[in-house]
């Protein structure tokens, strides 16, 4: 379940571009009737709208996403406090200005951010990541720094990606990679990873294995 809200947001932004792009009309006159007033001129052309109005749902379900879990008393992660920071920032940019390169700009922000802040927090004696998986996994002080470098330059090489497909295809060939290329990527990265560290995850019982250090 918390698997599909992390990538509810992506899934609809994805739904609606897609509704959307098949009847651009349709989807300019209800951009234009009834978010108009947040939106520079007032009107919203047909090639626009697609990107608009996905940009207006993936803004809303994450907003409500943050309120509810901060509701519940749930913790709000890093990224998701990082992806509310740029979708209102960004996306409000995207709907006032008209122009969807700003929000195409939201990933390779948000990955470059979290990105720093796993490389600064090594910097001032803490390791961010550390700190999130650490209940998890014990692993020696150099499989960490190991670890901690590998999502930093995996990170920083998605941002890259982002935009290389952003500047050089379609707006739907972007919204395609964005919401299965690049969690596909981020998928198989993840399993990698959890692999190469199976043996530091700790057993049902409560204790780790070993630490030893990769060969």
């Amino acid at each position: 379940m918390k698997l599909f809200l992390d990538f509810l947001p992506l899934l609809l932004f994805f739904g609606t571009f897609q509704a959307a792009e098949r009847n651009k009309e349709w989807a300019a006159g209800i951009a234009t009737a009834y978010f108009g007033f947040i939106v520079s001129g007032g009107v919203v052309g047909a090639d626009e709208a697609p990107i608009l109005l996905a940009t207006i749902v993936m803004s809303v379900i994450t907003i409500v996403q943050v309120s509810l879990l901060k509701l519940m008393k749930r913790p709000v992660h890093l990224m998701l406090w990082i992806t509310l920071a740029l979708v209102v920032v960004l996306g409000g940019a995207t709907i006032w200005f008209h122009n969807p390169v700003i929000i195409k700009w939201k990933p390779s922000i948000a990955y470059w951010t979290l990105g720093l802040a796993f490389w600064l927090s090594r910097l001032f004696g803490r390791d961010l990541l550390q700190e999130m998986l650490g209940s998890e996994m014990e692993l020696p002080a150099a499989v960490w720094q190991r670890l901690n470098f590998a999502w930093v330059a995996f990170l920083g090489l998605m941002g890259l990606l982002n935009l290389y497909v952003a500047y050089s295809f379609s707006t739907s060939t972007w919204a395609s990679f964005k919401v299965f290329g690049a969690t596909g990527l981020m998928l198989a990265f993840s399993i990698a990873q959890v692999v190469y560290l199976s043996r530091y995850v700790k057993t049902d019982a409560g204790e780790s294995k070993p630490p030893q250090l990769p060969s």
